[in-house]
């Protein structure tokens, strides 16, 4: 661990010490979703933890099947009274569990006891974790959409500063006229995957300033203008198809393929495959690349964004115990304070003393397009949002379709409007 977060930690240990006094060993029964790279961390943090706090608190983890059965799983057992103490969830499903009576409210008490606070996140995963401004999650990182980038291939056409970042990638005609520059002789300006082009299309959207859902007014897209930018954001990606700049069907790993044997200058994907990236290069097996924010191709930054967050399950007919909430927090406070070791694994720490600290400034290229935690469109605040939820299934059925010629696009984004509206 680096000086400054040493310090961070030794701190937060002396006023757990202050605040909670002698307390007897307790066991925090924990779950989570997170397998591959990410599991491996995670579980190196976890087995730091109990190292540092033998004696004290023993965190007693199992990793359950990621999506649909994971959160069926924590939903049934929450129901009579079996559940963990605490679990890993993205913050997209948030109304969902609140809704089924899942998790049990974070209290102000829960956080100043554990020396945190609203303000020691960003605003935008914070909120994510409220519902009807009550706390049911506590953000651990924000991860999203980012432009992975050929830095070998740019600097050749000129388009890479002094800072190896590229240039004139904002607004849509100057991207565009990039891609193009790129596209021929079997080559392609960018790769996206087609089941993936969701997320940049609701990127889009979010630059646009569009609203996806408001209950008040109507549900989803509710207005016209929403529809229009929605309609808009989907022609924007059908015309990469359409001009040849990016192919009309392809898989994630084919299109992740198309980057790393440099057929295409530009790769469009979560930020999830940064460790990929940076294990191929460390082989020798990958030239010089980066990754930064998602251009902005209208009026303002944004990038779809969710956060892995923990919380609390509300455990039907266990008596509260202080003792083990106290520790649960204190799991979620060291956990966040220590998250830039999590951040090896491309994801953006929500804790701000990390994010800001000089340890995750140099690390490279996750401070370089850190700046979308500020800037993030999560998914709107509704209980068909999430991963393994009606939302996503909405994107696959009528907006990727609207990007390959199968659906027109002004039809895919009625569609999907009228479809997720008669599931309210």
């Amino acid at each position: 661990m680096t000086k400054s977060l040493r310090r961070l930690a030794l701190a937060s240990t002396a006023f757990f010490a202050l605040a909670t006094g002698a307390m007897a060993q307790q066991t925090v029964v924990w779950w989570d979703f997170l397998a591959g790279g990410d599991g491996v961390r995670m579980k190196a943090l976890i087995e730091a933890f109990n190292t540092e706090h033998a004696g004290e608190i023993t965190i007693e983890n199992t990793t359950l099947e990621w999506g649909t059965p994971f959160y069926t799983k924590l939903q049934t057992s929450a129901a009579i009274g079996e559940g963990p103490d605490i679990a890993t969830y993205h913050l997209s499903r948030i109304p969902l569990a609140v809704d089924s009576g899942t998790l049990s409210e974070i209290t102000d008490e829960d956080m100043s006891g554990a020396g945190i606070s609203d303000a020691d996140f960003t605003a935008a995963a914070s909120e994510a974790g409220k519902v009807d401004g009550t706390r049911y999650a506590v953000p651990f990182d924000q991860h999203g959409l980012i432009l992975y980038y050929n830095k070998d291939m740019l600097a050749e056409a000129g388009l890479i500063d002094d800072d190896g970042l590229p240039t004139g990638l904002d607004g849509l005609e100057n991207f565009n006229a990039v891609l193009a520059q790129f596209t021929g002789d079997g080559k392609y300006g960018l790769s996206t995957p087609t089941g993936d082009r969701y997320r940049t299309i609701y990127s889009l959207f979010g630059q646009q300033g569009g609203t996806m859902f408001d209950e008040a007014a109507g549900g989803f897209f509710p207005t016209d203008a929403d529809v229009a930018k929605l309609t808009s954001a989907i022609d924007v990606v059908k015309g990469w198809v359409d001009s040849g700049y990016t192919p009309v069907q392809v898989e994630s790993p084919a299109a992740l393929a198309l980057f790393t044997s440099q057929q295409s200058p530009f790769f469009i994907m979560g930020n999830w495959e940064i460790p990929t990236f940076v294990d191929l290069h460390a082989k020798g097996e990958l030239f010089e690349w980066g990754a930064v924010e998602l251009p902005t191709l209208f009026e303002t930054k944004a990038a779809w964004s969710d956060s892995h967050a923990f919380v609390v399950p509300a455990n039907a007919g266990k008596e509260a115990d202080a003792d083990k909430r106290a520790a649960v927090m204190k799991v979620i406070a060291w956990m966040d304070q220590h998250s830039l070791d999590w951040a090896g694994a491309g994801h953006i720490p929500a804790y701000n003393a990390v994010r800001d600290s000089a340890e995750f400034q140099a690390l490279k290229p996750q401070s370089d397009y850190a700046g979308f935690a500020d800037t993030a469109v999560f998914d709107p605040r509704t209980i068909l949002a999430g991963p393994a939820a009606p939302l996503g299934d909405a994107w696959s059925n009528y907006v990727n379709p609207a990007t390959t010629g199968e659906i027109a696009p002004a039809d895919a984004a009625v569609q999907m409007r009228d479809d997720l509206n008669g599931q309210l």
